[in-house]
């Protein structure tokens, strides 16, 4: 049974067939697809041209830009800068670190917010939300010169939200910076810089009901002002003189949007952002924490089916549940799901193999290379879609 908890604005494209798989891809919405279908009569370049589709173009993607920093909470001297997704986001954070910055990250972050870093400091992943906050008091103590803490708003293999707030404000009492990998919690809960107090966010526009190809890191400007530009050509620089280097490079988020940029992309994210925003979010987010206790409670009675965590069973997350199957190999579920339900999971280490190796070690899976089964879902998610994931599951 649908229930009707928003606008059209955020009705999902597409049916027949059960998509559970909203971690990796979230399903495009219809705001985002009316988005680009309104721009395609009047596309043309950005910041490139005087004609009326260039002017068009230009004011729409600054539109953009002011829509989505308004969605994130953005500060006074913060900016957006548009990239390809969260991955691309946070190499271009680290790319702008200053010389000698000592980056802090727990082991159990997504590959985009585990490998970028240059100069890193890995900590265990916590038990807790505190130890998580005690931890990063701990490591920050010693450390001198700049200082970047680096985490994830949600977690990808988990649904566990993290204390970002909590963190950034340990962080900031020892001179660090925080920077939030939030693909994954954007898509579920109100992100804003303002209220947590963090430096930086990256998210992709894939996971959030938008088209591939866009993403945002969104924050202080100081750093970035300061860095080498991440893509060294046109639109990034404002003179190019006769001389090999003699270069004078723009400021603000211009200096890292070399080339031309992704217009519909842009426009599509802030379509889905301006629509969230004018949403009933305590409504969905009520919805949705329904279908997670539904879920959760079905899997307890599938046999060899084992729920992974890393805060606990009452933590608090969002609509991701991951789990290991005892003497099933996930991935031929996965297959069996999909070819046999048409039903829609995900299987293996989902790019945070470190923190999957240990779930499964707790759960007496070590052995098992195949790694976990994720369910992920949002908005477009029914009771109905769980009910046949969770028949599908105890069929065998």
């Amino acid at each position: 049974m649908s229930v009707a908890l928003h606008t059209d604005d955020l009705a999902v494209i597409g049916a027949g067939f059960v998509h559970l798989d909203y971690a990796a891809t979230a399903p495009c919405v219809r705001a985002a697809a009316d988005a680009v279908t309104a721009l395609l009569p009047s596309y043309g370049s950005v910041h490139r041209g005087t004609g009326p589709r260039s002017q068009t173009s230009t004011l729409e993607y600054e539109r953009a830009r002011d829509v989505i920093a308004d969605f994130l909470g953005l500060r006074t001297g913060d900016q957006v800068v548009f990239t390809r997704n969260t991955t691309d986001a946070l190499n271009l954070l680290a790319r702008a670190l200053p010389p000698g910055t000592t980056t802090v990250v727990f082991d159990g972050e997504h590959h985009a917010n585990l490998l970028p870093w240059p100069n890193p400091l890995r900590l265990p992943a916590p038990s807790s939300p505190e130890e998580a906050v005690a931890a990063v008091d701990r490591a920050l103590r010693d450390l001198r010169g700049p200082i970047l803490l680096t985490v994830t708003g949600a977690s990808n293999v988990t649904g566990e939200v993290w204390p970002i707030a909590r963190l950034a404000e340990v962080a900031h009492r020892h001179g660090a910076r925080v920077a939030v990998d939030a693909a994954q919690l954007a898509p579920h809960a109100p992100v804003s810089l303002a209220e947590t107090g963090a430096d930086w966010v990256a998210l992709s526009g894939h996971k959030l009901y938008a088209p591939f190809g866009s993403g945002v890191l969104a924050g202080r400007a100081d750093w970035l002002d300061a860095a080498e530009p991440y893509l060294a050509g046109g639109g990034a620089s404002a003179a190019v003189g006769d001389r090999i280097g003699d270069v004078r490079w723009a400021t603000g988020p211009a200096r890292h949007e070399g080339g031309t940029p992704n217009l519909l992309g842009a426009v599509s994210l802030a379509a889905v952002c301006s629509a969230l925003a004018e949403s009933d979010r305590a409504a969905l987010h009520a919805h949705e924490q329904n279908l997670l206790a539904l879920l959760r409670d079905g899997l307890r009675r599938v046999p060899g089916v084992t729920e992974v965590s890393l805060f606990g069973a009452d933590s608090e997350r969002v609509g991701i549940v991951s789990v290991a199957l005892t003497g099933r190999d996930p991935s031929q579920v996965a297959t069996r799901l999909a070819d046999d339900h048409g039903i829609g999971v995900r299987a293996g280490k989902f790019c945070a193999h470190p923190l999957v190796r240990r779930l499964t070690a707790e759960t007496g899976n070590a052995g098992c290379e195949g790694g976990l089964l994720r369910i992920s879902f949002g908005l477009g998610t029914t009771a109905d879609d769980i009910d046949c994931l969770l028949t599908a599951l105890t069929a065998g």
